[in-house]
């Protein structure tokens, strides 16, 4: 078998050749592997099991950066991410506390965009990959390579990890996303690579459902560049990406408080993709009754150190809160869910988990609440024979207890209406420190896919 080779704008490539379709089925070939991480024992000898993926190691270096060496199992080989993490703007001496996606400013720092709104020449101009700004020098995008191996150990793969660890993780956090009840409004925090992949995700999976869509980042210019690469950007088979009306909001506006109190509270999906040290709002914007109207889903993916964090604890610390038959409003439903990649990684690496005093107890991995792609596969058919699908999509990944978990949980949740309902319509955070498992499987399907679409260098007889 040959050694495949995959540049960056390879990867990149390949990853905007995908159609609707080719999301769902990466997207379910990484729950499975989640779903066997969280719920395999070491007898089933099952490559994606807990027991066989090695703890990661870790080394930093005197100007702060740390470099990271994740090796992993699957089901299909092996592999390893070595990848080297630049300094947040945050960390650095003389730096604000402010949320650092990007730094400097913009001429505006107020702007509204509909499908129309950029020029017909900047919407019809080439697709040359993601705006340089989300590659530069200052970004905190990991730079490094992906080395994939087979079975048998032979070398199968090398690819660089710049694209696809984005990729990979927003993959995971839509898992979720795509069985949300209401994804009308959606907010961004950050407009890096991180940020890009939410949105075009979200927007392939779920585009003609979301009404608007709102950034929040530090640089007007980067959240605007954003913008015009998602217009710009292919969809395979010819599709085009919905676009929803687009606002974007700079910290330097003379009235951001009061928009981002305003943007927080009418949003209905909020994704944090930025390395901040503090949270990127005040908790009392969702805790307090009036925050509680809605039920939202809040993925934080960008914070990956035990002093950094996105979202205040007093949110974590509410949404495992027993319930105490207070009702502040009949819509201001109490409690709610906290799922993770990892219960282990979250505890040691996740800022908000660590910061809230969290326990193992209080969170739920996200591979115990996922069907396997055949357990979904067999459900569709006995819907279908019955003619009703009974809140199964047509494809994709769909919700599901494991049986373990039913067991730990007992009768606990059934009189509330179940942990199902809440993942769909409650208060649901979603917290990713990021596995070597979800690089190596997504790893595997991406070089496949590079092969059969002939992007990328083969070696013969590596």
């Amino acid at each position: 078998m040959p050694l495949t080779v995959l540049s960056d704008t390879d990867v990149s490539k390949v990853l905007h050749s995908f159609t609707k379709q080719d999301v769902l089925d990466m997207q379910q070939s990484l729950a499975d592997a989640m779903h066997y991480y969280s719920t395999a024992i070491e007898e089933d000898s099952n490559g994606c099991g807990s027991s066989y993926q090695p703890l990661r190691t870790s080394l930093k270096r005197s100007d702060g950066q740390t470099t990271l060496f994740m090796p992993a199992s699957s089901n299909d080989g092996l592999g390893v991410k070595i990848v080297t993490l630049a300094v947040p703007e945050s960390e650095k001496k003389g730096s604000s506390n402010a949320p650092p996606e990007a730094t400097g400013s913009g001429a505006a720092s107020l702007a509204s965009f509909d499908s129309l709104s950029l020029s017909q020449a900047s919407s019809s101009s080439t697709f040359d990959g993601p705006p340089a700004s989300t590659t530069s020098s200052q970004s905190t995008t990991p730079k490094g390579s992906i080395t994939l191996l087979d079975r048998e150990g032979a070398p199968r793969a090398l690819m660089n990890a710049e694209e696809i660890t984005a990729f990979r993780t927003a993959l995971a956090s839509t898992m979720l996303f795509k069985k949300r009840q209401n994804v009308h409004d959606v907010l961004v925090f950050g407009a890096g690579k991180q940020a890009y992949w939410h949105i075009r995700l979200a927007l392939l999976l779920r585009g003609s459902e979301v009404h608007h869509l709102n950034i929040i980042n530090r640089s007007f210019h980067r959240a605007q560049e954003l913008i015009e690469t998602l217009h710009k950007s292919p969809v395979g088979d010819g599709q085009t990406l919905p676009i929803p009306k687009i606002q974007i909001i700079t910290h330097g506006h003379r009235e951001y408080n009061r928009l981002l109190k305003a943007t927080v509270r009418e949003s209905s999906v909020i994704f944090c993709t930025t390395p901040s040290i503090t949270p990127l709002f005040p908790a009392s914007y969702l805790t307090n009754p009036e925050g509680r109207k809605k039920g939202r889903y809040v993925s934080a993916i960008g914070s990956y150190k035990p002093h950094m964090m996105e979202i205040h604890p007093d949110i974590l610390k509410q949404n495992v809160a027993p319930d105490h038959g207070r009702h502040h409003h009949k819509h201001a439903t109490e409690g709610g869910a906290i799922i993770v990649d990892s219960v282990e990684a979250c505890l040691k690496e996740a800022g908000e988990i660590i910061q809230a005093g969290l326990t193992g107890n209080e969170l739920v991995e996200v591979g115990e609440l996922i069907m396997l792609r055949k357990e979904a596969e067999r459900k569709r058919k006995e819907c279908q024979a019955r003619q009703s699908m009974e809140g199964l999509d047509a494809g994709g990944v769909e919700l599901g207890e494991c049986e373990q978990r039913k067991k730990r949980r007992g009768k606990k949740e059934e009189t509330d209406g179940g942990l199902m309902e809440w993942l769909q319509k409650g208060n649901v955070i979603y917290k990713s420190v990021g596995l070597g498992l979800m690089d190596v499987v997504v790893g595997t399907d991406l070089v496949r896919l590079a092969d059969e679409r002939g992007i990328g260098t083969r070696i013969e007889n590596f």
